[in-house]
C-alpha cells in the first residue's frame, strides 16, 4: 500500500496536467510488481513558491512511503523505475528526485469507512 505523494513546482502545469503527473507516476507504481493496483494511493501537491538551482526552474520530488518489508534491492528497483517514468516526460530545465520512505507500522492507523 504506497502512498505516491509527488510534489511539484505549479510552473510546470504550463508543460503536464497535473492528473497526467499522477497517472505516469501511478502507472510505474503499478508496473513495479511490487503492490497490488488497487492499493496504490496517488497524489500530486502544487507548489507556487520555491528556490532551486540557478539553472532550473522547476521541480518534481515523489516520495513512496510503503510499509515495512521490502529489501533494499527492492526499494532501489521501485526508485528506479518511478525516476524513469518521470523522464519520460520529456520536460526539461527540471529536478527530478524520488524518495522511498518505510512506514513505521506501529503507529500509522488507516480506517476505510
Amino acid at each position: 500500500m504506497p502512498h505516491c505523494i509527488i510534489e511539484y513546482s505549479k510552473n510546470l502545469q504550463k508543460s503536464i496536467e497535473p492528473s497526467a503527473l499522477i497517472s505516469v507516476v501511478h502507472q510505474a507504481a503499478i508496473e513495479c510488481g511490487l503492490f497490488e493496483p488497487d492499493d496504490i494511493r496517488s497524489r500530486a501537491v502544487a507548489f507556487d513558491d520555491h528556490q532551486i538551482r540557478a539553472d532550473k526552474h522547476s521541480f518534481i520530488h515523489v516520495t513512496l512511503r510503503i510499509m515495512i518489508g521490502r529489501s533494499t534491492a527492492q526499494k532501489q528497483q521501485l526508485s528506479r523505475e518511478i525516476m524513469a517514468a518521470l523522464e519520460t516526460l520529456k520536460l526539461s530545465s527540471i529536478i527530478f528526485s524520488v524518495e522511498i520512505c518505510d512506514i513505521d507500522q506501529t503507529t500509522y492507523t488507516k480506517v476505510t469507512l
